[in-house]
């Protein structure tokens, strides 16, 4: 690994690697693009549909249920097939089902094409980051910290899409679906149409302008030697870098053990998760990664879920006159203010004083103090503000914490245990999108439990062993 690491010190920073920013970050776009495209229908949906479940968010719960199913797809079988396929088709399964699920005629049907799409769009940072930090210089491995601002990115094109399709054709707010007919409610299926074809737009670009090549430090892990060696030599004559790796150092340090067996077979599967518990330090360190993973995933959905509901009951003087023109204009200010989070990040992890724990704690920090102060806010204009400091507050914890977690994993075992982390973010946004739909969201409590939550993350943060900022994974 450290022959591997010192060949991509020595190449340095190529094209073929700032294309992989890009792409990789389509992935990120997506991700973000799809979760909130099905948060913007589901009030809609509510209003033309009804809910089966009067108490349950069906569509978000259907999301969650299908990010996780993805997240353990996509992460546990990259340590087994590499990242390849992943990076090759899983746009193209997302584009497919949400152009599909903008025709969907019934609350069930459109649930279940949520989850099939969410599923396909699970695993996508998992893998994205994975893949561009496996072939960067150690110079440029804040890339992957700033690659979250291909995350605010989709969270933006989605509120502005949003603004001009939800504003001027969906039912007012106060419909039900005895006076909401689809013919009026068009705003949700043309979201869904025009994110799919975007969607479907990148995933082309994918296979078009990159030839994804399976990562070195997989090959390598596989003992595939001479693969690495080919793929890294066949990058510095293309870009002409230096290169004075030879395979024979790398088969001089012998052969990993139990290689000769299936990818499948039972040691090697338990050889990738037992491999984040194999020292008393990494075992402290992935368990509280997890925790910060799931602390996070059950806050992300509560105030997803709650906050439309606590705005409503404090009526006009907080949220302004009623108007779909007006919710999704603020909608889509939020998520352009949600650009600021990422580029902080990216100079913060950086720097001596903050590293990448000192970053996630300011980001968790900002995101606490300005929940706290949420509930006191008594205008439309400090409504508007307020929220948008929240949502770029919280994408500096989201955007390092992204990177940070493929840094400390090693390796050969590192999709799998980004995906461990994943799910388990999953099973807390399952559990928030459940509090919020039995919680009395018409009162500030589930704001002090966001922040709450917030404050536990300052800690958690605080608590992981590994500062990697200037440091090689491994």
């Amino acid at each position: 690994m450290v022959l591997i690491n010192n060949a991509l010190d020595e190449i340095g920073m190529t094209p073929w690697q700032w294309k992989l920013f890009v792409f990789n970050g389509f992935g990120y776009a997506v991700d973000s693009l799809l979760i909130v495209c099905q948060s913007i229908a589901q009030p809609s949906v509510d209003r033309e549909f009804g809910r089966p479940n009067k108490r349950i968010a069906g569509i978000a719960l259907a999301s969650q249920v299908g990010l996780l199913a993805g997240a353990a797809l996509w992460g546990f079988s990259a340590d087994i097939i590499g990242r390849k396929l992943a990076f090759n088709s899983s746009l193209f399964i997302c584009a497919g089902f949400v152009l599909i699920a903008g025709g969907m005629p019934s609350y069930i049907s459109l649930a279940a094409m949520v989850a099939i799409y969410s599923a396909g769009a699970g695993g996508n940072y998992v893998l994205d980051a994975t893949n561009l930090l496996e072939f960067l210089p150690v110079t440029h491995t804040w890339l992957v910290t700033f690659m979250a601002i291909w995350w605010a990115v989709g969270y933006t094109i989605t509120g502005l899409f949003a603004w001009g399709f939800m504003s001027n054709f969906s039912c007012p707010s106060k419909s039900t679906p005895a006076t909401c007919h689809k013919d009026q409610n068009w705003g949700w299926r043309y979201l869904h149409f025009t994110a799919g074809s975007l969607v479907l737009v990148l995933s082309v670009a994918r296979l078009a302008f990159i030839r994804m090549e399976q990562t070195p430090r997989w090959l390598i892990a596989q003992n595939r030697d001479a693969e690495a060696h080919s793929n890294l030599e066949r990058l510095a004559i293309k870009y002409n870098r230096p290169f004075s790796l030879r395979l024979e150092d790398l088969e001089s340090k012998g052969r990993v053990l139990h290689t000769e067996k299936s990818r499948w077979s039972a040691l090697r599967l338990w050889k990738h998760f037992g491999g984040l518990f194999e020292t008393r330090i990494l075992t402290y360190s992935t368990l509280v990664i997890i925790a910060n993973w799931f602390v996070i995933g059950m806050v992300s959905p509560l105030y997803g879920v709650f906050l439309p509901y606590y705005l409503a009951s404090r009526g006009a003087t907080v949220s302004g006159p009623p108007s779909n023109y007006t919710t999704w204009r603020n909608y889509a200010i939020n998520q352009v203010a949600g650009l600021v989070g990422p580029i902080i990040a990216g100079v913060l992890v950086e720097t001596k004083l903050f590293g990448r724990r000192g970053t996630l704690a300011v980001g968790a920090l900002i995101t606490m103090i300005f929940q706290f102060g949420y509930t006191q806010i008594k205008t439309p204009a400090q409504n508007l503000g307020v929220s948008a400091a929240i949502t770029a507050a919280s994408n500096i914890y989201y955007g390092t914490i992204y990177a940070y977690t493929p840094e400390i994993l090693p390796s050969a075992h590192r999709a799998t245990g980004y995906g461990l982390c994943v799910v388990l973010n999953r099973v807390g946004g399952i559990t928030g999108v459940l509090i919020g739909s039995y919680a009395n969201v018409e009162t500030t409590a589930p704001l002090f439990v966001c922040a709450s939550l917030f404050g536990l993350l300052v800690f958690l943060s605080l608590l992981l062993p590994f500062e990697t900022r200037g440091k090689r994974s491994v």
